[in-house]
């Protein structure tokens, strides 16, 4: 016989598989089965037994007579029998006598044969091998799916993908959590979630969060089970993240595994329909006893056979019975049909799920992906769910979190710790995944800084760092909790935010009301900065400082909110021209104004009504004339004026009325001649006339007695005059890229000279007075080597010596 295990390779799938095959398909697999053993033990039957079995049928006289006469001239060597009396009731019968040869056995196969070709009807004949290809079609057309190609590389990869999240430590641990909750703690968390859904401003418990708005309380990190999934394990399910992202891309725009299924359903039911058509009108043709007339009288001496079928009993109670089965096949199949249309199957809904796990951002899927979890679910629905948590963005984020945790150890961090400017200990990080939650462990910190991290949650467990004062962000998405804005509101003094876009500022800014210092840096379009606008910041009632480093055309409204307190405004605009500054006029209390990039070709009137103004920095502006420098004489308080990097050809007279000036910014100008005026101003300690078209400094440069810092660098001066030797608390002086040729001994009086740069001149020798200069060192002496070989060995020695 044939064995089974022959057709194994049709009705078998890899074991894995079996998820996608639905109760219905291994029912109609197993229907398969048993139609494909009766195909099979027909043919074996067909094969090693006796067709059929034909013997001579008896004939009346009437009807053979011509036969009878043939049959006695056959045999007239033989001995006649006496002739049959006829009887009116019986007709006359002849004794049936063949030819004798020694083939009898080989007459009688010829004859089953001959008759069996003839006679049989051809579905008899044909029974079991009709059952074995039905039933190899039907198993075909239920596997194709799972063999096409454009089908089957979606289905292998999709469940190496659903194993793989079924049985990840990741999964396992994301459920358990879940399950682990009591009911109320699930119907609290539902009730915080919906309250968190419409945030109404900086006091919602989550701020800043679309996709995040209904984060469940068990993703609050546990430090305790922090440490559950090993490295390897992480990285694992990260790349299983990744991974599933991609194949719901790919899988979601097309839905070829659908149709192919369809396909192949609606062709199992026409196949039945054929089946059931045409059996059920030929299988009264299964006859047992069969009449056969063969014409081969010379060879046997007989025309007229009556044969006997000797599986016609056997194949009549087989075909009933194969006919039951492809019925039930049938009906099967009717009902995927109507499983397949009745339900929108390219469209999935995690809802139950969502539910049930309170994970409520995993997405609803369509297509063939959409189809493929159908046929899950219909397998178990557990497998879904596991499947489910590697939808999720929170679920993601939350193993972000772990493995970050891993990576960056509170050890690993505490290296990363350094000073800033503002002499505060500060933790830089620096494009990561998110923010680790190691860091909260760092108590002794006082300055976190955010750069370039996507999706960076702020927990309560902030409020651990009792020492922090300042936070920047830098192109960073972030949300916080409720409980960590609190602890923010009371304590944080600093806050840096750079954006790319207005809608990137954090919303909870406006409600930091101890913040001392703002500094905000973004690009905006030309047309977006006409309409700028920030949010009231009359909440910061603390506020002292605040930096605006864009393209606004005018001083935005919430700037005037809090102008009666701001000491310090920074405005630096890249080039963009900043008109409407009367609004200036309300900031009473402010000591330091930056007006830096801003195209302003006047300085400002109404800087003059600032009379607490202490310090002013115009820089690179588009000033050519600043007459209107009369009008400090009115800030008795101003000490620095900062016009650096203008168009300025000179300086005006009228300087000399600003006699509180102490530092002075004249560089990167285009000023030819110094005013004597300009050393009216006495108390100048910081003059600055670098990279200017200078040829002379007048000598009422002596008066300046409280000089500190003096650069002419990048000019045409000459000489210097000796006046300038007069300036003796003179600490930096800066005379290089000029045209002196001589450098009077007269500089040994400056005895605090502890800086001193003279290379580009044209100077042959340096005078060995610099040796008086007890404070200038080698390293502060910006000469050329060889022009420093000049002085005395003793000097050179003593300027080495530190």
């Amino acid at each position: 016989m044939i064995p089974v295990t022959e057709f194994r390779q049709f009705s078998e799938q890899q074991p894995a598989f079996r998820v996608l095959k639905p109760w219905w398909d291994v029912f109609t697999d197993y229907l398969s089965v048993a139609m494909l053993m009766i195909g099979v033990f027909g043919c074996t039957l067909q094969v090693m037994q006796d067709k059929i079995i034909c013997l001579p049928k008896r004939v009346q006289a009437s009807q053979n007579q011509s036969s009878v006469s043939n049959v006695s001239q056959a045999v007239a060597s033989t001995t006649p029998l006496p002739p049959p009396k006829p009887s009116p009731t019986n007709p006359v019968t002849v004794e049936m006598k063949g030819l004798k040869t020694d083939l009898d056995l080989q007459q009688y196969s010829f004859i089953n044969q001959m008759c069996y070709e003839r006679a049989l009807h051809w579905y008899a004949k044909y029974f079991p091998y009709l059952v074995l290809i039905h039933t190899l079609v039907f198993m075909l057309c239920s596997n194709f799916w799972f063999k096409f190609p454009g089908s089957s590389s979606k289905i292998e990869h999709f469940i190496s993908i659903l194993g793989k999240c079924f049985d990840s430590p990741w999964t396992t641990r994301a459920l358990s959590e879940v399950s682990g909750e009591d009911s109320e703690e699930k119907d609290n968390r539902k009730n915080v979630s919906r309250s968190n859904a419409t945030p109404s401003g900086p006091e919602g418990g989550l701020v800043n969060s679309q996709s995040l708005k209904s984060i469940p309380e068990k993703f609050v990190v546990d430090k305790s089970t922090a440490g559950a999934l090993d490295k390897k394990e992480g990285e694992q399910a990260k790349a299983l993240f990744e991974k599933v992202k991609k194949f719901r891309l790919h899988v979601e725009e097309g839905d070829i595994l659908y149709a192919m299924y369809v396909r192949q359903t609606v062709l199992k039911v026409i196949k039945f329909l054929i089946i059931i058509a045409y059996n059920s009108a030929l299988v009264s043709k299964v006859q047992f006893t069969v009449d056969c007339n063969v014409d081969i009288q010379d060879m046997t001496g007989y025309k007229n056979f009556s044969c006997n079928h000797t599986m016609a009993h056997l194949f009549s109670k087989l075909s009933f019975c194969y006919l039951c089965f492809v019925s039930i096949y049938g009906l099967t199949c009717l009902y995927t049909l109507y499983w397949l249309f009745y339900r929108s199957l390219r469209e999935y809904s995690f809802e139950y799920v969502r539910q049930e796990t309170g994970i409520d951002d995993i997405p609803d899927v369509k297509n063939d992906f959409a189809f493929m979890l159908h046929m899950i679910d219909q397998y178990d629905p557990l497998y879904s769910k596991r499947f489910a948590v590697f939808l999720s963005e929170v679920s993601e984020n939350k193993l972000k979190q772990l493995n970050l945790n891993n990576e960056w150890t509170p050890d690993k961090l505490r290296q990363k710790l350094q000073t800033n400017a503002h002499n505060r200990l500060e933790l830089p990080l620096i494009m990561l995944s998110g923010l680790p939650d190691t860091v909260f462990e760092i108590t002794e910190l006082q300055s976190l800084k955010l750069e370039i991290i996507k999706n960076v949650m702020i927990p309560a467990t902030i409020a651990q760092l009792d020492n922090l004062q300042e936070l920047s962000l830098h192109q960073c998405s972030v949300k916080i909790h409720s409980a960590a804005l609190s602890f923010l509101k009371e304590n944080l003094k600093v806050l840096s935010v750079k954006f790319d876009d207005m809608r990137e500022l954090p919303p909870w800014m406006y409600g930091l009301r101890n913040l001392e210092e703002l500094y905000l840096v973004g690009s905006l379009s030309h047309d977006i900065s006409k309409n700028i606008t920030l949010e009231s910041l009359r909440d910061l009632k603390s506020l002292k400082i605040l930096s605006i480093k864009s393209n606004v055309s005018k001083i935005p409204q919430a700037v005037v909110d809090v102008s009666s307190h701001l000491q310090k405004m920074c405005i630096h605009n890249d080039g963009t021209k900043l008109v409407m500054l009367n609004n200036l006029k309300k900031m009473t209390n402010l000591t330091e104004l930056e007006l830096v990039h801003c195209d302003l070709e006047r300085i400002p009137h109404a800087v003059f009504s600032l009379l607490s103004l202490q310090e002013l920095d115009l820089k690179e502006n588009n000033l050519k004339s600043i007459e209107e420098i009369v009008s400090f004489q009115h800030l008795r308080k101003l000490t620095v004026l900062k016009l650096w990097h203008n168009s300025i050809t000179y300086i005006p007279e009228h300087i000399k009325k600003l006699t509180s000036l102490e530092r002075l910014f004249f560089s990167h100008n285009k000023i030819e001649v110094l005013p004597s005026h300009l050393f009216l101003c006495n108390k100048i300690r910081y003059l600055d006339l670098s990279y200017n078209d200078i040829r002379f400094i007048p000598p009422e440069i002596g008066v300046l007695q409280s000089l500190q810092y003096f650069s002419i660098t990048c000019n045409k001066v000459e000489s210097l005059p000796d006046e300038l030797y007069f300036c003796k608390k003179l600490k930096t002086l800066k005379i290089g890229k000029n045209s002196l040729s001589v450098l009077s001994p007269k500089i040994g009086n400056l005895l605090f000279l502890s800086y001193l740069d003279v290379k580009g001149n044209h100077f042959e020798i340096l005078p060995p007075e610099l040796g008086d200069c007890r404070a200038l060192k080698r390293a502060g002496l910006v000469v050329e080597d060889a022009l420093f070989e000049t002085l005395p060995s003793d000097v050179r020695e003593q300027m080495k010596t530190e």
